[in-house]
């Protein structure tokens, strides 16, 4: 089996057929969760997964299970997969990667008349990016235990509509159960949103576990003044104390290299007039970092220096702890099998940790799992300037297909 190679050609085409959906004006994709562009992408998906002969099933978060049959169907599946939303000014191929190089996977085994052990299942979560519906990774969470369906249908967008809503609009809030049944392995094929492949020159991340993310609101409450008439020594700024706490982010994140990571993404300030002193500046923190202990340490430090900003300008800051994702340790078994089948074909690897939370993370939870990463030109991702080279998609899709196949057991 080790002389069959997929198709990189037919790869590259089928991502470039879904790019045309939301696609923009600077090259990248917008389909975020459940928006009619998301609609079509799915459309089109379970289109092409019904031409490969595969039985489509959608369970009531919406993520859509494409499966191939094996000889023994009483095994679990072996399930491969990603998501196909994404950032508002998303890239072409963050997520969309993983979904479609498990549908060439399929459509290679097709061509050489290829049967398993046990059947081949693709996936497309819902609601990976959390753009829309923050936080991330919902659908796969559902499918893990970590929420609860409820929890996962009233998940509201900026507008007030919820998940389970929007599901009823589109017409993917589909009757099978989320979870609950037993999956073989899990592998996620992404781009490594990261430089560290491209610097190193290799094509194939053989990915040993994923960080731990915390993600926090903070509130800082000062007290208005007219920008003239106040005296600085008399203010309570609201936003030079934020300005405190974002560079104690930033120190955060730094003592911590070369994994840790610190990152204010969001901040709004009130109330918000040129001439008038800030009273109120509500603000996002990202901390990450692959150890536990190190995490709860970073988490310390934010607290206490937005002790020392309240103290230092009379503010009161609210911290306010909204999403936690444990640093994850991969399957043994599944990293070999993605590191073997990177030396038996013959392609530069190297071991890598990931730095972004993917449904993997959540997977690892209920089955033995395993990420494998495809360098990205200068690392750039969440932006329409996200870019792949056509071998390195080839390369890492083949190190897919056989990992899969060795999982499934091919005779």
């Amino acid at each position: 089996m080790r002389n069959i190679r997929i198709d990189g050609q037919r790869l590259w085409d089928t991502i470039m057929e879904m790019a045309k959906i939301g696609a923009t004006a600077k090259g990248g994709s917008n389909r975020q969760t459940l928006t009619d562009e998301d609609k079509a992408g799915r459309d089109l998906f379970v289109r092409w997964c019904r031409e490969a002969g595969l039985e489509v099933t959608v369970d009531r978060m919406g993520s859509i299970f494409a499966r191939r049959p094996g000889r023994n169907n009483d095994l679990p599946p072996i399930m491969s997969g990603s998501h196909l939303d994404t950032q508002p000014t998303g890239g072409r191929f963050d997520g969309v990667l993983g979904v479609l190089a498990a549908l060439e996977v399929v459509r290679t085994l097709n061509d050489h008349g290829v049967e398993t052990e046990a059947p081949i299942e693709i996936v497309n979560w819902t609601n990976e990016e959390g753009a829309r519906f923050p936080p991330p990774m919902i659908a796969s969470g559902v499918f893990a235990g970590v929420f609860s369906l409820e929890e996962g249908h009233g998940i509201r967008d900026a507008a007030g509509k919820t998940i389970g809503e929007e599901l009823e609009r589109i017409g993917y809030k589909g009757e099978a159960s989320v979870g609950g049944r037993p999956v073989g392995a899990y592998f996620e094929l992404h781009i490594e949103q990261g430089p560290i492949l491209e610097r190193e020159a290799k094509q194939i991340g053989v990915v040993t576990g994923g960080q731990g993310a915390r993600w926090y609101e903070i509130t800082v409450s000062g007290e208005a003044g007219h920008a003239g008439a106040t005296p600085m020594d008399m203010r309570k700024d609201a936003l030079v104390a934020a300005a405190q706490i974002v560079q104690a982010v930033q120190r955060i994140g730094r003592r911590r290299d070369p994994y840790g990571r610190g990152t204010v993404g969001i901040m709004r300030v009130s109330p918000g007039s040129p001439n008038v002193v800030p009273d109120e500046v509500f603000f996002t923190v990202d901390i990450r970092h692959p150890d536990a202990d190190v995490m709860t340490e970073m988490d310390g430090e934010l607290r206490a220096a937005a002790d020392e900003a309240a103290l230092n300008h009379g503010t009161p800051v609210e911290v306010k702890e909204t999403w936690y994702s444990p640093p994850v340790a991969f399957d043994k078994g599944c990293v070999a099998a993605v590191r073997q089948a990177a030396e038996a074909l013959g392609y530069s690897h190297m071991d890598v940790v990931s730095g972004a939370g993917h449904d993997a993370v959540y997977m690892a939870r209920v089955t033995p799992t395993t990420m494998i990463f495809a360098p990205c030109e200068k690392g750039i991702s969440h932006n329409e300037a996200e870019n792949c080279k056509p071998e390195d998609l080839t390369a890492a899709c083949d190190v897919l297909f056989h990992a899969v196949l060795e999982r499934a057991d091919a005779k």
